[in-house]
């Protein structure tokens, strides 16, 4: 299909979107765009082509903002954001996340809502304007290349619908929103899922392969990337709606595995799927284009930028963003006199240190030229100073050199093995030692070219291997599941490792599944919807976290902002 002439709009439109997204485009009662038809607004092909992807740079922003990484992350036992010495705090609202005691009253219930329906809606719009166009020919376009716009624009609502179905599940389906002036009614999973499952299967043979686009296959969504989100439906399905379908997920994955939806690989190094080449690379089934000069969300405040120490940004060398703010980083698996805590989740350092020689484990370091080593911030972070002299990174709560340790707790300017008096370890007592930070996308320094310049990788080739994994685990194939986690973890490792699993699979049992799944996938604003899969979200035990007295946490409350604009809409149960 020749449909590449997409590609090269979509960092130029990036830029002027982004003020379109600050302006407030999650606001649903807008009316802004029930006035634009293809009678009155497409004129040329640059106008399809503007309007077809203003939905995607919304939707890109929708995976930090919107609270939506926040509370896949923080609800889970993967991160944390801490009180620390009264930084974070922020009302509360951070350790009621954490300790799944949210109400509709708060703020962050309503975001998601209003964040991916914004992105529905939008695309929805789209739609309705590309599928009233009867005559292509006159935007000099083809039938073929109009359906693979409109299919890429269903595919890009589809998983919008997810991301809703997964955080609220009685949701509505927006099939048409000029003229509208109130929402439809809510439907049960059941037919939620329905209407996303057939929206993705009718998609499919309207769209291109990675193999057709190329080099311009990243921001589009193709065959395979349709056929990924097909995979995580039916890996959740059981939790979504009651029926199990790992049978038809295996079937998917199998065949993406196999070539039917497109070319792809797995990359030799852990970080290539992370660094600046990934928009090229064929794990990357789908990912969000970024550069430093215009749209890079994942290195926002709402996400990575914001998962480091204060000074980070120095140790790195980069400095054109000013300094980071640690509202994230990964919850401990030690107390204050680090000793390891006894409970079998989170806990996600220690989770890798099982594997002792993963070259992840190294401390991320730039060593030049674009290339980096090391996933994990710890410790001490030395960096040359304004005045030319050796320093170190330090907090905002006093002078003293920061140690980063997996530890939560007020250590101040304490040294490394220092026994302190206070014992207390939880969400309302920490200080900026406390916890480690995950570094998956490079901070290249500010003169390196390449710098903030990697995609986001929405979906990478490995999640299908590790679906289709867990499908044969759950199947009884323990050796099957081996193999193919094995195929993607001996990247992590040394030639000949030890920590590869015996291809038995012996070793898998639950609680190693969950585990790998944190250590591929960690702060992926993903692991609690993992969690909730394997029946651990409620009922699992984490730091500073005990099990919930049910599970209708399992999905969020709508808030009472969007209830009170939307009076058709019920609560969800347990709220």
């Amino acid at each position: 299909m020749k449909r590449n002439h997409i590609s090269k709009y979509l960092f130029r439109f990036a830029a002027c979107a982004l003020l379109s997204v600050m302006a407030g485009c999650t606001n649903l009662d807008e009316e802004l765009y029930d006035r634009i038809t293809s009678e009155n607004f497409l004129q040329t092909r640059e106008d399809v082509t503007r309007d077809f992807l203003r939905a995607f740079e919304h939707s890109y922003w929708s995976i930090q903002g919107g609270s939506t990484f926040m509370l896949q992350e923080n609800s889970s036992d993967e991160m944390m954001t801490i009180n620390r010495q009264g930084d974070w705090f922020d009302g509360g609202q951070f350790q009621r996340v954490h300790y799944h005691t949210w109400t509709p009253q708060d703020g962050f219930t309503s975001d998601p809502w209003n964040a991916l329906y914004g992105g529905v809606t939008l695309a929805t719009n789209s739609l309705e304007d590309l599928e009233g166009i009867t005559d292509p020919s006159k935007f000099e376009m083809t039938r073929e290349e109009l359906d693979g716009m409109i299919a890429e624009l269903k595919v890009l609502r589809a998983w919008l619908n997810i991301r809703l179905l997964d955080f609220y599940r009685n949701i509505v389906i927006v099939t048409k929103v000029k003229g509208q002036t109130e929402g439809g009614p809510q439907v049960s999973p059941q037919e939620a899922f329905a209407f996303i499952e057939q929206e993705l299967k009718d998609a499919l043979p309207k769209l291109s392969t990675n193999t057709t686009l190329g080099n311009n296959a990243v921001g589009r969504w193709t065959k395979g990337g349709a056929a990924s989100l097909l995979v995580r439906l039916y890996l959740n399905s059981k939790v979504y709606t009651g029926t199990d379908r790992f049978a038809d997920c295996a079937k998917m994955a199998q065949g993406i595995i196999d070539g039917e939806y497109g070319d792809y690989a797995l990359e030799t190094r852990w970080d290539a799927p992370f660094d600046y080449t990934n928009p090229a690379s064929k794990e990357t089934i789908f990912g969000f284009p970024g550069s430093f000069a215009q749209t890079h969300w994942q290195y926002d405040g709402g996400m990575y930028f914001w998962m480091l120490p204060n000074l980070a940004p120095s140790y790195f060398g980069f400095t054109d963003f000013g300094n980071a703010n640690p509202k994230y980083a990964m919850q401990p698996g030690r107390d204050v006199d680090s000793v390891e805590y006894n409970f079998t989740l989170g806990k996600p350092f220690i989770k890798f240190q099982k594997y002792k020689d993963d070259v992840r484990l190294k401390k991320y370091k730039n060593l030049g030229n674009s290339k980096r080593e090391g996933m994990f911030l710890y410790g001490y972070l030395p960096y040359t100073n304004s005045a030319g002299k050796a320093d170190t990174v330090r907090g905002f709560k006093g002078p003293y050199p920061l140690f980063l340790r997996d530890q939560v707790g007020k250590f101040l300017d304490a040294k490394p093995g220092t026994k302190i008096a206070d014992k207390v370890s939880n969400m309302n007592n920490g200080d900026n030692n406390s916890g480690l930070y995950p570094v998956k996308y490079p901070y290249y320094p500010s003169d390196d070219q390449n710098k903030i310049s990697s995609a986001y990788a929405e979906v990478r080739f490995a999640e299908i291997y590790y679906s289709l994994a867990e499908c044969k685990y759950r199947a009884g194939d323990k050796a099957g599941a081996a193999v193919l986690l094995n195929t993607v973890r001996k990247r992590n490792y040394p030639a000949g490792s030890p920590s590869l699993y015996k291809a038995d699979g012996s070793q898998l049992n639950d609680q190693e599944m969950l585990d790998e799944w944190m250590r591929e996938f960690l702060a992926e604003g993903r692991r609690r919807t993992d969690l909730i899969r394997w029946g651990m979200f409620n009922t699992g035990t984490w730091w500073d976290k005990k099990p919930d007295a049910d599970n209708h946490t399992e999905i969020f409350p709508i808030g009472q902002n969007v209830l009170n604009s939307s009076p058709q809409l019920k609560q969800n149960p347990g709220y």
